[in-house]
């Protein structure tokens, strides 16, 4: 019920669906409108006339793509129509922008007509790079991408046929070197004969296997030479002269076993019956034909992939289709041949065998990787995946004569990184290295769904091990009635738990010349505060890290906490500071949440931390004091501040980088710091920013936020002796779970 909950939310909140259109050139001015429409326009357009090529040159043809479906095979749903496998092809979208910036269309055709669909795609080839053919039911779909492929000058490529083919083809190849055996000398049993099917086969027999070594069978059981039920053309070309009749005889005996049919499909009979060091893909999603725990139980010796994420060796189409098709537009390829997906297959086979960087293992919660029967196809989140098969598909192309443009390939692979040089998934990164050592987050706002919801993704992801604070029947209802299971969660009623008691004779301990009497303590403890309750389990190690504000005012967290867990030793102020993802980077702003109009100490002590915060979360600081002037500029005392704490930072910490004052324009603008301030420490762009005062702090993440389309990640604070973190009033649970990882990465440095 959450999931579902959880999935409609994620579609309909805000903008609704998941893409929008982003225009790439300035339309501001007026001069701006003569250029992007009439009269400037007509230019591109008699330029296009005369030489069709220059479309590629002056419109957006050449980065994109057309994902085209009639939503007749949709995931595991079949047919439910154009309209409703529209947020797949949307879906799809994403990934291709996300992983290889390709730029995407959907087009949802209302037709089951064969004819009809190949005319729209085909009169669609004006506006388009290429054609990514999505949930097309068989055997039409391989109709239309042959008659496509025959008529069009760009290519067509059906993911589902393709892109699962080069993926388990890839996985084969190395289950194969790591059994010792031979692709020509192995019999292949492939259960399943629809498009993916049909593609797995003829590329398996592209790689060497022999033909008469595969054995094809659908739902009547083999398909054998005379057979006439449930036949078509595309299957005959796998009709084998064979006795066998069933899935369990063909088993008996096999090298490999690949599934692309249902869950159950294979039975711990038919693996016990395979040969030595069976190799077995079972693709079917969401649930395998059978699953490595029902394999490994019959023999220890089987090597598996599957389609699922939450077991090695996932069989998962985005580790081909973007970097594919990133490859083949760049080279402006006329078609996807074999050889191109045959090199995609190679060079993912290839980058399985190299040492895995410690980027990839932070990607997944710091689990090594290296070549071995629990890791024989890349991670979707290496980055290197793009490096690697995009580059390959764009040689194959040039070498088979389909590219129209050729291209060095060592600069190729300098663009191809530069396309990665945004956050490269950050919060993801951060997420994983929660992940890596678990913590206990207490979360005193344990009534409010927002947070239920948010706990149960921080336990499913294992992120970390929420404790639900409140009223204990009403969270329990709240549970229930957002569909999650109460006896998953830990939950603690401060009216009811036995340690309120010791909680409370501690807070008055604390705060008994603050004006506060044991009776009052009790009350704060038991009733009215249920962040003292959340504090005091992280000062007494009953919790090992906090997170409250969902449903309160800023000050109204911070105080609890500075009342029971207190700064620092030796700081003047705790300080706060916002993450900022945007497309040019990442930047740490500080202090925008806490100092008011701080000394020099305290801003000296706001960059020190600061750095300290990046490093934490693996990004190098480089820091800049900023203010409205530049190095000496204006003779102010607000000036001559920032002045004096930036000399307090470099007699407290000399290797780090920093300079200032400096106006916010110099921090962050290369070319400024460059040509005009060589003697400037700071060499390159600033990405820790220090603002002068909490006004200046605010305002600017505030409208980063709101009208840069930077993602703001906080306030995350600083200086506290134990880690306490604050959530704005309003997050989204998705900032909830964000905040959470970040909550235990501060905890596992303490």
């Amino acid at each position: 019920m959450s999931k579902k909950t959880d999935a409609l939310l994620y579609h309909s909140t805000g903008r609704k669906g998941k893409i929008e259109v982003v225009p790439t050139k300035p339309c501001r001015t007026a001069q701006d409108l003569s250029l992007a429409y009439s009269p400037g326009v007509a230019e591109p357009c008699l330029a296009i006339e005369q030489n069709p090529d220059d479309a590629f040159q002056y419109t957006a043809k050449g980065n994109l793509v057309a994902v085209v479906s009639n939503g007749t095979a949709v995931l595991g749903l079949g047919n439910i129509g154009a309209l409703a496998g529209k947020p797949v092809m949307e879906g799809k979208g994403i990934l291709f922008k996300r992983f290889a910036d390709v730029d995407v269309f959907d087009i949802e055709l209302d037709s089951e007509d064969p004819d009809e669909i190949i005319r729209a795609v085909q009169m669609l080839e004006p506006t388009f790079g290429g054609i990514n053919l999505e949930d097309i039911k068989a055997p039409e779909c391989f109709y239309i991408e042959e008659e496509l492929k025959k008529t069009m000058n760009i290519p067509v490529f059906h993911d589902d046929q393709h892109g699962t083919a080069i993926i388990s083809a890839a996985g084969l190849v190395n289950a194969l070197e790591l059994v010792g055996k031979k692709i020509e000398d192995v019999r292949l049993v492939l259960n399943g004969a629809g498009a993916a099917s049909i593609s797995c086969a003829n590329l398996a027999i592209s790689l060497g296997l022999k033909r008469e070594n595969l054995i094809m069978c659908d739902t009547k059981g083999v398909i054998y030479k005379g057979r006439t039920e449930g036949m078509n053309k595309y299957k005959e070309l796998f009709a084998q002269d064979t006795p066998l009749r069933t899935l369990e005889e063909a088993a008996n005996g096999a090298d490999v076993l690949y599934g692309l049919s249902v869950k159950g499909a294979f039975t711990p009979e038919m693996v016990r019956s395979m040969a030595a060091n069976p190799i077995i893909f079972a693709m079917a999603n969401p649930d395998p034909e059978i699953t490595p725990e029902q394999a490994h139980a019959v023999r220890g010796d089987v090597l598996m992939a599957t389609g699922r994420s939450d077991y090695p060796n996932q069989v998962n189409n985005v580790l081909g289709f973007p970097f594919i098709f990133r490859g083949a537009l760049d080279v402006r390829a006329t078609v996807i041949n074999e050889e191109m997906k045959l090199a995609a297959t190679r060079a993912l086979a290839e980058l399985t065998r190299e040492e895995v960087p410690d980027s990839v293992a932070r990607a997944y919660g710091n689990v090594k990787f290296s070549f071995g029967r629990d890791y024989i196809i890349p991670k979707p989140f290496d980055p290197r995946v793009l490096l690697k098969v995009a580059p390959a598909v764009a040689k194959a192309a040039m070498e088979t004569g389909v590219a129209r443009q050729h291209i060095d390939l060592d600069k190729y692979v300098e663009q191809l990184e530069a396309l990665q040089g945004r956050s490269k998934e950050t919060m993801r990164l951060i997420i994983n290295k929660a992940k890596s050592d678990p913590k206990r987050i207490v979360f005193p706002e344990g009534e409010h769904p927002k947070i239920q919801r948010a706990a149960q993704t921080v336990l499913e992801e294992g992120i970390g091990q929420p404790i639900l604070v409140g009223n204990a029947q009403k969270i329990t209802d709240g549970l229930h009635e957002i569909g999650i299971d109460p006896g998953l969660m830990t939950i603690i009623d401060p009216a009811s738990c036995p340690k309120s008691e010791e909680y409370a004779q501690e807070l008055f301990e604390l705060r008994q010349r603050k004006g506060l009497t044991l009776s009052e303590a009790r009350r704060l403890i038991t009733r009215k505060s249920r962040v003292h309750f959340g504090c005091m389990m992280v000062r007494q190690g009953d919790a090992d890290t906090l997170l409250a504000g969902i449903d309160a005012h800023y000050p109204d967290t911070i105080r609890p906490a500075l009342e029971v867990i207190g700064k620092k030793e030796g700081l003047s102020s705790v300080h706060g500071l916002y993450m900022m993802v945007l497309k040019k980077g990442i930047f740490f702003l500080a202090d925008t949440t806490v100092c008011i109009d701080p000394s020099s100490e305290e801003l000296a002590e706001t960059a020190i931390l600061a750095a300290q915060t990046a490093r934490i979360l693996e990004i190098e600081p480089q820091v800049a004091m900023l203010s409205f002037a530049n190095f000496g500029s204006v003779k102010h005392p607000l000036a001559a501040k920032v002045r004096e704490a930036v000399q307090l930072v470099k007699e407290r910490e000399p290797g780090l980088v920093i300079d200032g004052e400096m106006q916010a324009d110099t921090a962050v603008v290369d070319e400024i710091l460059q040509q005009s301030y060589p003697f400037s420490a700071l060499k390159s762009a600033a990405n820790v920013l220090i603002f002068p005062d909490l006004t200046s702090g605010n305002i600017c993440y505030k409208l980063l936020s709101h009208l840069g389309n930077a993602d703001a990640i906080g306030p995350i604070l600083m200086g506290m002796n134990k880690p306490v973190h604050v959530l704005q009033y309003g997050d989204d649970v998705s900032d909830i779970v964000n905040m959470a990882a970040i909550a235990v990465v501060d905890a596992q440095t303490r």
